[in-house]
């Protein structure tokens, strides 16, 4: 179709009704170089930066591709980190607890002993002035024995016993008799 065109193009035909739209050989030799020259300089300088802004933008996205990745390989890193940690500081803070209770235990063990020595010695320290004031009061009892049993001695005797060897003896045998009654009374 396009030799035809060209042979048409040609042949100068003038108000030629089959090809109304057909240019002339010159327009259409000049329209062709026109389109080479067009070809060549873009060929020549719009291909190239295009290409040139085409890789850099390949480059751009890729190094944005490469910096996602290893930040995201960052963060993988740092959550692992930090569940390390986290179960570091779980199995820390258990073992704090654990000493706590165990500290406390025994906290609380050496307070019961110290309760138990300061009961003890408090139930000693009782007994111990409980029997000095056993004693202290037997010897006022005896005293105050002695002493009514002289004056009753010397009321039925008829005599003072007011001399204090006689009366110190007759107040022994007196007490001596009473706990010889007394012991024969409870052995029963």
């Amino acid at each position: 179709m396009l030799a035809t065109a060209f042979a048409a193009a040609t042949e100068e035909v003038e108000g030629d009704p089959l090809y109304p739209i057909l240019p002339h050989l010159g327009e259409l030799i000049v329209g062709i170089v026109f389109a080479l020259i067009i070809y060549a300089v873009v060929a020549k300088k719009v291909v190239p930066r295009l290409e040139k802004m085409y890789e850099e933008r390949r480059a751009a996205i890729e190094g944005n591709v490469e910096k996602a990745e290893k930040a995201q390989e960052e963060a993988a890193a740092a959550l692992a980190e930090y569940k390390a940690q986290l179960a570091d500081a779980r199995v820390e803070g258990n073992r704090i607890r654990e000493e706590a209770r165990q500290q406390g235990a025994q906290i609380l063990a050496e307070m019961r002993e110290q309760a138990q020595a300061e009961s003890e010695r408090i139930t000693t320290a009782a007994r111990v002035t409980i029997e000095a004031e056993r004693v202290q009061a037997t010897a006022q009892l005896r005293a105050e024995v002695g002493r009514l049993a002289t004056d009753l001695a010397g009321r039925i005797v008829g005599e003072s016993l007011q001399d204090s060897a006689r009366q110190s003896g007759v107040v022994d045998r007196f007490l001596a008799d009473l706990e010889r009654n007394e012991s024969g009374v409870t052995s029963r």
